[in-house]
């Protein structure tokens, strides 16, 4: 069903025909966890890039890094699998001072709610408000689950034993509105996912 999918969620613009077709989509209990997932997330203000190649999610980081600025920057990175990206790009990741994104994997995208969970994996022992404002995530469809419900049996089933800690979900990115998520204590992230398709 790719190309309802391409076709709701590749270009930013949708004219106002697509835009009623997106609205009955949150409505539709039949639509796949993943377009749900990315309705919701983009709902809250995510910004939402599909890959089907790794050599195609290098050029989404590349265009995220030229989009603001951040070639030669420092980033936040605790995956090791990920620091070829950083060093491609002459990002400096090591003990940074100053840095202007986290580049992290996660361990869910929950479709209900359009959120992403992370572990103590990806973020260490931080919390979201010690996290840079900006966040670049890079994920796979296979880790959409259906609800916030599944995350813990989710994280067992992936890791069998040494449970990773410090599970946290973030669900506030860039547009949500201020008293949205003021009252969860909970900082909005101005977060780029770059999704790539394993299935």
């Amino acid at each position: 069903n790719m190309s309802l999918f391409r076709k709701f969620f590749s270009s930013g613009q949708t004219n106002s025909d697509e835009d009623k077709e997106i609205n009955k989509i949150s409505f539709d209990q039949n639509v796949p966890v993943d377009e749900q997932f990315i309705f919701n997330f983009k709902r809250n203000g995510g910004k939402f890039l599909y890959c089907d190649s790794l050599n195609e999610v290098k050029e989404q980081f590349e265009n995220i890094l030229e989009e603001n600025d951040w070639f030669e920057s420092e980033a936040l990175c605790f995956e090791p699998t990920l620091f070829p990206m950083l060093k491609e790009n002459n990002i400096f990741f090591n003990k940074p001072q100053n840095p202007k994104f986290l580049l992290a994997t996660c361990e869910n995208l929950v479709s209900d709610e359009g959120s992403i969970s992370f572990s103590s994996n990806q973020i260490k022992q931080k919390k979201p408000n010690e996290l840079p404002v900006n966040m670049v995530i890079i994920a796979h469809t296979s880790q959409i689950i259906s609800g916030k419900s599944e995350i813990l049996s989710a994280i067992k089933n992936k890791y069998k034993k040494e449970y990773p800690s410090n599970i946290t979900t973030i669900k506030y990115f860039e547009k949500a509105q201020e008293e949205d998520f003021t009252q969860y204590g909970s900082a909005a992230k101005n977060l780029y996912l770059i999704l790539l398709e394993d299935l």
